[in-house]
């Protein structure tokens, strides 16, 4: 089973910014294209960025403008930068491979934006 591992979330102030982290814990990348998920308190658990093998993007409405994903092939990490955050952005954020039928949810990271 492919179980990644989120971090770097944290509470942020409205307008601030913050940048978490994926790691596949054991391997390299997998062909696979990755997405980026949160979960609020009471919604249900919604795409918010998407990054292909060749780090093609894409994003929720939600968040066009103000997240952005990357890759860093060295670190074999991938990173959703989080700016002009919003309190309707607190959530657990998840990082998984939609097209990989042995994903699994990971425990995710808790990103809070609150004065």
């Amino acid at each position: 089973q492919v179980q990644f591992v989120e971090s770097g979330g944290g509470l942020v102030q409205p307008g601030g910014a913050l940048r978490i982290s994926c790691a596949p814990p054991g391997r390299i990348f997998s062909i696979y294209n990755l997405g980026w998920y949160r979960q609020a308190p009471g919604k249900q658990r919604e795409l918010v960025a998407g990054i292909t093998r060749s780090s093609i993007t894409n994003y929720a409405d939600s968040v066009t403008g103000r997240f952005t994903s990357s890759r860093d092939i060295t670190k074999n990490t991938v990173y959703l930068k989080m700016n002009r955050l919003k309190p309707e952005d607190t959530a657990v954020y998840y990082c998984n491979e939609p097209d990989n039928p042995c994903s699994s949810w990971g425990q995710g990271t808790q990103v809070t934006v609150s004065a």
